[in-house]
């Protein structure tokens, strides 16, 4: 094969991606804002909404320093930290109450995807919160398991305590210093992300 006798020209030729492939706002939705979902969504029948994400170790690598018996969980804050965010978009300022039902395990490899479902305020502008998900390749075979669930208030009187004095009157401090020893010899393995207490009291 002969080859050209003139230098290349250098100049790359790649497909431009195709606008907005990836982007929630061409799929009618609204990004949400938050480390843990990608889209919120109006549900206008219902005076409810959807806020939708997708966990995996490979975008939240931090989430494989959570692990209970050898299997990496969602921790249970980050479920209060969702319903929090769900709280923010439908206007309720407080958390009133959540149970959590069912652990989520997130695989080695894969997705997993995320709703968080709000439902329509009552009389007094309370909202019922779910939290489901499933396996990113179950799409079409498998049902949304249930992970949490309660309900959203508007904001009401404040506290009768003062957050800012702390520790509280008598209490008595606890030994922290081999905490997170004690809990890796019991299944619970937190890694540096997760080491966040530094004192307690009883």
């Amino acid at each position: 094969v002969d080859l050209p006798t003139y230098p290349f020209q250098r100049e790359h030729y790649w497909l431009e991606p195709g606008a907005g492939d990836a982007d929630v706002v061409s799929a009618g939705l609204e990004g949400a804002g938050h480390p843990l979902l990608g889209a919120a969504v109006s549900l206008p029948d219902v005076d409810g909404f959807l806020l939708t994400g997708r966990l995996s170790l490979r975008t939240h690598p931090w989430l494989g320093e959570h692990v209970v018996d050898g299997s990496v969980l969602l921790p249970g804050t980050a479920f209060v930290e969702l319903a929090v965010r769900a709280g923010d978009e439908a206007g309720c300022g407080r958390v009133e109450d959540l149970t959590l039902e069912a652990p989520l395990v997130l695989p080695e490899q894969g997705a997993v995807q995320l709703q968080v479902v709000v439902g329509a305020p009552d009389e007094q502008g309370a909202r019922s919160v779910r939290i489901y998900s499933r396996l990113e390749q179950d799409q079409g075979d498998r049902q949304w398991i249930r992970h949490a669930s309660g309900e959203l208030a508007v904001d009401g009187a404040a506290p009768a305590f003062d957050l800012a004095a702390w520790p509280p009157a008598g209490a008595e401090p606890v030994e922290v210093a081999d905490l997170y020893e004690r809990l890796a010899a019991d299944g619970l393995g937190y890694g540096p992300v997760f080491r966040g207490v530094r004192a307690a009291w009883r």
